[in-house]
């Protein structure tokens, strides 16, 4: 994993993967890889810390339903 296509977000310390073609893969500390819209729908749109690295809506990409969690989860 190249140091150059990896950021962590000061805010949340949640790790971004950007990967050669192009597209970001979100490393959570716990579960599987997600993408950008997921990281929005369940932790960036709650948390609004300064310094987080995932507030560019062109980056985030189409939010699904799926991104969100589940009830009952």
């Amino acid at each position: 994993m190249s140091q150059n296509n990896l950021q962590v977000c000061p805010a949340c310390n949640v790790k971004i993967l950007t990967l050669p073609r192009g597209e970001d893969k979100v490393l959570f500390s716990v579960g599987p890889a997600a993408t950008r819209a997921m990281l929005w729908a369940r932790v960036c749109q709650y948390a609004q810390k300064p310094g987080c690295i995932n507030k560019n809506k062109d980056a985030i990409g189409e939010i699904k339903p799926s991104d969100y969690y589940e009830p009952g989860i």
